[in-house]
């Protein structure tokens, strides 16, 4: 299992990411409006939300992470049966983990640049 990075570690990829991407436009935060509309923050990558966005998209995958194990344990041949409401509990605590990793996901793929642009500015 791969042990977690530390913030120096983060730190530094997040400058080298940074410094590639010339951080070309808002980033998309990995909370929404209280309407579900998504939030973005026009940033150099560094402060206090920027670190906060950081913080709570670590939240996010780990808690996927963790709820993927309970779920493979569910449903593994042999495991006790769960009543409907355990499934259904089941299966809304998997689509929001899915909606925040996907959330987190596109977010990061926005700060990477295009490989056109790369190559156009060496």
């Amino acid at each position: 299992m791969n042990q977690p990075r530390s913030d120096a570690d983060r730190m530094r990829r997040r400058d080298l990411h940074d410094a590639a991407a010339g951080l070309t436009g808002p980033r998309l935060l990995p909370w929404t409006t209280p309407d579900g509309k998504p939030c973005y923050l026009s940033t150099d990558g560094r402060g206090y939300l920027s670190t906060l966005a950081d913080n709570i998209e670590s939240v996010q995958i780990g808690m996927g992470q963790e709820l993927l194990e309970y779920a493979r344990d569910a449903t593994a041949p042999g495991a006790k049966t769960l009543s409907a409401t355990e499934y259904r509990w089941l299966a809304r605590r998997l689509t929001e983990a899915l909606a925040d990793t996907l959330r987190v996901a596109d977010s990061r793929g926005q700060r990477i640049p295009d490989q056109e642009e790369v190559t156009e500015d060496a």
